[in-house]
């Protein structure tokens, strides 16, 4: 190996010496058999050709194929030959034919034939193979089929990635699990391409219980009151102990439960100005030992703040019976649009609570995980176009449709852009019109995450399409895509500036908001959040463990972010600061409302919450909440949602005037101080 002459690619080239059988050999695994292109690069700085023998696993493939002089040592060019390779590995031989061979750089290696699109068969019979612990459970399946090979399983609890398996192997273990959790666990099987199956059957199996423990935390000592709004207060204690762990704390509010919290430190929101209230802690561990209360305190909510700050005030039931409310969107007149996405419905909800049908999104089919109906916007000219749009799974992948309301009725189904791979978790789903009028969409890696670096997938990717569904001519890449290297992305909305922020499921390790710029790679799967080979790509502007979040909706109001979360089972608030990070996080609604779907700011200023209370498996046992946002300074909301403009996208997302959605402020605020 030397490394004496300039361009060559890797840290060295092999520099054959005039030795009769000298040779080099490449070892390459092929993904399908078939013609292959090999083009070996190569520099030969004299005018005499320097020709090799080339061999396929023994058979030769090309007799004194010529490498002619390059002009220079440091002038590199390559010379290539066809040949059929088999599926699997491959052992390339180039030999020299008795005499001085040329400075041999590197391989490159092209398939010719057709590539394969052929999926695996789905895994069978997924089943309980040895009996479960306290935090392992192990599972065994059949095998998949495939036209060529099947390479490797992938075993996922309900959307997450939890363990991968080659190919020839049929059981495995999880651990680091929950004691006494029940997990539903499905598997995939994956080809070499890698092409996905569809899922196996699901199992749900069971964690043991935790040993015995008859012994509850030490009670919370020294609560006390760290701050206040006219709607909230910030409460911390000291943590408690145990003989094993303390896992959460209850917090109770004038005699009643009003929400738990992991840490020794939480907000409980949705109160009144100006209003005395009594709170009190206690602690619990897994086995669901509870220790007595620590000492009730009482505070009294702020009568008034500065800053036109966002802050959730009481909270009511709009609507109960619902099945997983997924999108939500409002009309011109203030009522509100919602998708159920396992029945297919769309739903009109006012403000009073009057639900009325408006009908079914045609074509629509669930995944029997996260897919189905998913989000839903309004045309910005809904006055004069009666478009609504949708995001929803069909028989054939995931597809963005419009239909026209029209009397209370949907009518006019249209695809406008499909061709978006579907499977039982990460569909994304989200739609967001943008302040130019284009309407964007955040779209999952359909679990297969090599989509999400391919700029010819729409797979992990946000979109973005104009509102007829043809392609914007400044897109970066001549498709439907924005953005690259998202896993699951769900939650999109625009800040005063036009810039878009989107949240994203992470997998194992942890979740993300971020800041989405024009042609931007956000590197999934090479980097989790801040964790993997995170160099070059796009860093987001928030993360949290997985455990505190799954963020699935996202709004922003006067540039507070709200996050809302299912596992997390919590609303996050963060301000965007002026150097465009997000600063002073605020959590509400922790463990009070189960798990959350989606947050969405109505035209008055004030927030719809849905909730996906049980992991969407029980019809009918959601709701949609309506959280009153208090503001101050006696501004005056602006009724509407951000108009298109003839903004030009930067590099940085978009820089058009502030959208009306941000620039408001709710009609539910404290009056400023009078004068004398």
């Amino acid at each position: 190996m030397e490394s004496n002459h300039a361009g060559h690619t890797g840290t060295g080239f092999v520099n054959f010496d005039a030795v009769s059988d000298a040779y080099v050999e490449f070892t390459v695994q092929a993904e399908q058999p078939g013609a292959t292109k090999l083009d070996f690069r190569y520099a030969n700085g004299t005018s005499v050709d320097r020709p090799l023998d080339v061999t396929v696993n023994g058979t030769q493939a090309a007799n004194d194929l010529s490498f002619p002089g390059t002009g220079a040592w440091t002038t590199w060019k390559t010379a290539s030959v066809t040949t059929p390779l088999a599926a699997g590995t491959n052992r390339i031989r180039v030999t020299t034919s008795g005499v001085d061979g040329p400075n041999l750089d590197s391989l490159i290696v092209t398939p010719q034939g057709p590539t394969d699109t052929e999926k695996p068969t789905a895994p069978k019979n997924l089943r309980k193979d040895k009996e479960p612990t306290t935090t392992s459970v192990s599972l065994a399946w059949d095998a998949a089929g495939d036209n060529v090979k099947v390479t490797g399983y992938d075993v996922y609890q309900h959307g997450q990635l939890m363990k991968q398996v080659d190919g020839s192997t049929l059981a495995t273990t999880v651990t680091g699990l929950t004691p006494g959790t029940g997990y539903d666990w499905t598997v995939f099987a994956r080809d070499a391409v890698p092409n996905v199956s569809d899922a196996s059957n699901a199992v749900t199996i069971a964690t043991l219980p935790a040993p015995p423990d008859g012994e509850a935390p030490s009670v919370p000592q020294g609560l006390r009151a760290t701050g206040k709004t006219a709607t909230s207060v910030d409460l911390a204690w000291t943590p408690s102990t145990d003989n094993v762990q303390v896992t959460g704390y209850d917090i109770y509010r004038d005699g009643a439960a009003a929400g738990t919290s992991e840490t020794a430190s939480t907000t409980v929101a949705g109160l009144k100005a100006a209003t005395a209230y009594r709170f009190k802690v206690r602690a619990f561990d897994a086995k669901g030992n509870r220790s007595a209360f620590g000492a009730e305190i009482s505070v009294t909510t702020a009568g008034s703040q500065a800053g036109g700050v966002p802050d959730p005030g009481t909270v009511k039931t709009l609507a109960s019976g619902v099945d997983v409310a997924w999108g939500v969107a409002f009309l011109p007149d203030g009522s509100g649009i919602y998708t159920e996405r396992n029945t297919f419905d769309v739903y009109r909800l006012t403000k009073s609570g009057q639900k009325t049908k408006l009908g079914k999104v045609p074509n629509s089919q669930t995944t029997g995980g996260e897919g189905g109906l998913m989000g839903v916007e309004v045309s910005p000219n809904f006055a004069t176009d009666h478009y609504v749009y949708f995001l929803h799974t069909s028989s054939d992948g995931n597809r963005i449709a419009r239909m026209k309301l029209e009397n209370n009725a949907l009518s006019g189904y249209k695809v406008l852009l499909d061709g978006m791979a579907k499977s039982r978790y990460h569909n994304g789903g989200r739609l967001r019109f943008g302040p130019d009028g284009k309407l964007y969409a955040g779209m999952g890696d359909a679990q297969n995450d090599s989509r999400a670096q391919d700029k010819n997938s729409l797979n992990g990717k946000i979109l973005r399409i104009n509102p007829d569904g043809s392609i914007p001519s400044d897109n970066p890449f001549g498709n439907a895509v924005w953005s690259i290297g998202h896993r699951n992305p769900q939650g999109l909305d625009f800040d005063s500036q036009g810039r878009l922020w989107q949240a994203e499921f992470g997998d194992n390790i942890m979740d993300e908001v971020n800041l989405i710029q024009r042609g931007g790679n956000y590197g999934w799967p090479n980097c989790q959040g801040t964790e993997g080979s995170c160099a070059g790509y796009i860093a987001p502007k928030k993360t949290w463990p997985v455990s505190s979040a799954s963020p699935s909706g996202l709004t922003i109001i006067n540039d507070h972010v709200f996050v809302a979360t299912t596992r997390g089972q919590r609303v996050y608030r963060l301000r965007i600061d002026a150097n465009s990070d997000l600063v002073e996080q605020k959590t509400y609604f922790e463990g009070t409302y189960d798990r959350l779907r989606t947050v969405e700011v109505d035209p008055d200023g004030d927030i719809w919450l849905t909730t996906s209370t049980d992991k969407d498996g029980t019809a009918g046992n959601d709701r949609i909440l309506l959280i009153d946002i208090v503001y101050s300074n006696g501004m005056t909301p602006t009724p509407g949602k951000p108009q298109p403009t003839s903004i030009t996208p930067t590099d940085n997302a978009l820089t058009p005037d502030k959208p009306t959605r941000n620039d408001s402020t709710s009609r539910h605020t404290t009056p400023p101080p009078t004068t004398p």
